[in-house]
């Protein structure tokens, strides 16, 4: 069993995928291109915004934002220490400080309640300024974005949105990327929306903040590449890439009713774990389907039965970014986010992709629920 099941999706793809890649290896045209706009103008209409920028990894779709909102030394930026690295990363790169505020233990997502009381922390210790939000949908399931906007709103704070597991989701009717001033999202092959390597995406209505981004992706380019207005970066999407989205695309709305189906039968069969939370009004992607153990020693029992019977399953975080070392500056402890931490000792995510079986799903089940 696969933990990822990519090649039978390739598959699916291969004629139509080989043929576009040939054209682009045939027409030369590797960087940019009428490719790249195609596909920029596809998602930009999927997503239900005005402008989409295409890069090179998820993680220059969230440094690119904050460079364009010139966020750096004395500045703070509020996200989540339960998530992959760079959405922190991306904050320290630039020169400000992270701030992280513990996460909701039924969504595992940012605890907006806990983000009103941080930020209101922050601007009363005077040491940093309050400048943005980047909240992360987790596992592919989004943030309360009603209340981070109003509490953004209320502080004047910048949202950037990090859907880099939850493209395809939905929330209140609108697509997941379509929150927040800017949002950045992830084509690395394991998402639900992938690539056959590392590719981005940034969303903006805001036209000001897309062409500013669009400079950064090539440079700081300004009316030409040997004109820069400001400093940027090499963050563009090949256009291989490209053609693989685009035709992926064409079944990407079938795939995700299959992850919702394989989603609700391990919720309805699994009985000695907790499944995930969706909350009314929301729709996940999907990107890991993540269960919680009762304790630290549960879960390794659980995930050494898996893997007797050749189920994989992986932990999704073991650390929180408060207690990893490259953030130890920050004098954070352990006991500082006690809710991501007693999360990170209990989950594992199990098998997830569009072409999970029922039997297999039923044996995920059943050794879990078995008492051996």
């Amino acid at each position: 069993m696969k933990f990822i099941d990519l090649d039978t999706q390739y598959k699916r793809l291969k004629s139509s995928i080989d043929i576009e890649i040939l054209k682009v290896l045939e027409s030369g045209a590797f960087i940019m291109g009428t490719k790249i706009a195609e596909l920029e103008q596809l998602l930009a209409d999927y997503v239900g915004v005005k402008y989409c920028i295409s890069c090179a990894s998820g993680t220059d779709a969230l440094l690119m934002p904050i460079m364009a909102w010139g966020i750096g030394r004395g500045d703070a930026v509020f996200t989540t220490p339960f998530t992959f690295i760079a959405t922190a990363e991306v904050i320290a790169l630039t020169g400000a400080t992270p701030v992280f505020v513990d996460i909701d233990p039924k969504t595992f997502n940012i605890d907006s309640n806990a983000l009103e009381s941080k930020i209101q922390q922050i601007i009363s210790d005077g040491n940093l300024q309050p400048k943005a939000i980047i909240p992360v949908d987790l596992f592919g399931l989004m943030a309360d974005y009603a209340k981070i906007n109003e509490i953004a709103a209320k502080y004047g704070l910048k949202v950037l949105e990090d859907a880099a597991q939850s493209f395809g989701a939905t929330q209140s009717g609108r697509k997941a990327c379509s929150y927040g001033d800017v949002a950045a999202t992830s084509f690395y092959p394991a998402k639900p929306l992938g690539c056959f390597g590392d590719g981005g995406a940034i969303f903006t209505n805001d036209a000001e903040t897309a062409k500013a981004l669009q400079s950064i992706r090539v440079h700081g380019q300004g009316e030409d590449k040997y004109n820069n207005d400001r400093i940027g970066m090499n963050g563009r999407l090949d256009t291989i890439q490209a053609v693989v989205l685009i035709e992926k695309m064409s079944i990407f709305d079938e795939e995700l009713v299959f992850r919702n189906k394989i989603a609700n039968l391990y919720s309805t069969h699994l009985k000695t774990v907790t499944v995930p939370f969706v909350p009314d009004d929301n729709s996940s992607a999907w990107a890991l389907y993540s269960v919680l153990a009762n304790n630290a020693e549960h879960r390794r029992i659980l995930m050494e039965k898996l893997s007797r019977q050749n189920i994989p399953s992986v932990v999704y975080y073991p650390k929180p970014l408060h207690l990893q070392k490259a953030f130890e500056n920050l004098g954070y402890k352990k006991g500082d986010f006690p809710i991501s931490e007693k999360i990170s000792e209990r989950i594992f995510s199990l098998p997830m992709h569009p072409y999970l079986t029922e039997p297999e799903i039923e044996q995920v089940c059943d050794v879990i629920n078995s008492s051996e």
